[in-house]
C-alpha cells in the first residue's frame, strides 16, 4: 500500500518537476520558442550582455594593437618621406609645377592605400582625382586615370572603368624604396601617352591632418614648347645646354627623372597620411569601445541585481507563506 501511495503522489507531482512545467501549467498555448524564453528569461539577458562585453573587449584589443602597429610604421615611413622631399624640390624649381598649363592629353595618377580602416583618406583622394579629371576633360581634351592602390581602383571602376589605363596594387607589401617606385614610373611612361601627369596624393602634415595635393609633371614636348614660347617653367631658361646632347634629349631625361622623384615622394607622403589616419581612427575606435564597455557593464550589473532581488523576494514570499 505504501508503494501504491508513492506512485500516486509521484504521478501527481511529476508535471511540476518535468523539464517544461510551464507548458503543463498553461496548456498548449505557447510555442516551443516562447516556452524557452519564459523558462530562461532571467538568465538569457545577462548571458547576452556577457557575450557582448566579451566581443567588445576583443575588438578593443584589436584596435589598440592596430594603433601601435600604425605608429611603428609611421615613424619609419615619415623619415623616408622627409628625406625624399630633397629629391623632387630641385626639379620643381628647374622645370616648375604649373597646373594651369592647357594640354590635350592629361593622365591623372590617383594614389590611395590597399587597406581600409584609415578614415576618409582614400575617399578624399578619389574625390580630388575625379575633380581634376573633370577639369581636364572637354571636346578637344582627353583625361584618363592611372590608379595606385586597391581602394581608389574599387571606387573609380564604378563610373570610370573605360578611362582607367593602368592599375597597381600592393605597393606597401615590401618596404618602399626608390628602386621599386622608379620601375613603376618607367612602366607608366612606357605604356601611357600624355601631355601632362597630374599626381593626386595626400601630403602628410601631422598625425591628425593631411593635405590633398596635386603635382603636375609635363611631357618633354610640352616643356620645350612652353620654354620656346616664353611660358613660366621655373629656372630652366637661366641655364645653358652644354655637351653633345640636344635640349630635347636633356628635357627627356629630366622629365623622366622628375616624374620618378615626384612619384616616390607622393607615395611616401600618402603612406604617412594613411598610417596617421589609421592611428587616429583606431584611437577613436578604442575610446568608443571603452565607453560601450562601461555602458554594458552598468547594464549587466543592473540586470544581475534585478535578478537577485527577484529571487530574494520569491524566497521571502515562500517563507512567509509557509509560516502563515
Amino acid at each position: 500500500m505504501a508503494m501504491a501511495a508513492l506512485r500516486r503522489e509521484t504521478k501527481r507531482f511529476s508535471p511540476l518537476i518535468s523539464p517544461n512545467p510551464i507548458r503543463y501549467a498553461l496548456g498548449s498555448t505557447l510555442l516551443p520558442s516562447q516556452e524557452e524564453a519564459c523558462v530562461g528569461v532571467r538568465y538569457i539577458s545577462t548571458q547576452i550582455v556577457r557575450n557582448r562585453m566579451k566581443s567588445v573587449k576583443n575588438i578593443q584589443k584589436i584596435t589598440k594593437a592596430m594603433k601601435m602597429v600604425a605608429a611603428s610604421k609611421l615613424r619609419q615611413i615619415q623619415t623616408k618621406a622627409e628625406n625624399s622631399r630633397g629629391l623632387w624640390q630641385p626639379f620643381t624649381a628647374l622645370l616648375g609645377d604649373t597646373p594651369s598649363i592647357d594640354v590635350k592629353k592629361t593622365v591623372v595618377v590617383a594614389i590611395s592605400s590597399d587597406k581600409g580602416l584609415c578614415g576618409g583618406i582614400n575617399s578624399t583622394s578619389v574625390k580630388i582625382s575625379r575633380a581634376v579629371n573633370k577639369l581636364n576633360s572637354g571636346p578637344d581634351k582627353e583625361a584618363t586615370y592611372v590608379v595606385l592602390g586597391e581602394k581608389a581602383k574599387v571606387q573609380l571602376i564604378r563610373d570610370s572603368k573605360n578611362k582607367i589605363e593602368l592599375t597597381f596594387s600592393e605597393l606597401q607589401k615590401n618596404p618602399l624604396n626608390y628602386t621599386q617606385v622608379s620601375v613603376l614610373a618607367d612602366d607608366i611612361l612606357k605604356n601611357v601617352q600624355f601631355d601632362a601627369l597630374r599626381i593626386v596624393f595626400n601630403k602628410f602634415s601631422s598625425v591628425v591632418s593631411f593635405l590633398p595635393t596635386v603635382s603636375t609633371v609635363l611631357s618633354p614636348e610640352i616643356v620645350e614648347r612652353e620654354s620656346e614660347s616664353g611660358g613660366k617653367l621655373g629656372a630652366l631658361d637661366s641655364y645653358e645646354v652644354e655637351g653633345g646632347e640636344t635640349k630635347s634629349e636633356i628635357l627627356q631625361n629630366l622629365a623622366e627623372f622628375q616624374f620618378s622623384c615626384v612619384l616616390f615622394n607622393a607615395v611616401l607622403e600618402n603612406a604617412c597620411s594613411e598610417q596617421g589616419a589609421r592611428m587616429s581612427a583606431m584611437d577613436s575606435s578604442s575610446r568608443n569601445a571603452g565607453e560601450m564597455l562601461d555602458r554594458l557593464t552598468l547594464t549587466y550589473n543592473r540586470t544581475r541585481q534585478a535578478s537577485i532581488t527577484t529571487e530574494l523576494i520569491e524566497i521571502i514570499s515562500g517563507a512567509s507563506a509557509l509560516e502563515g
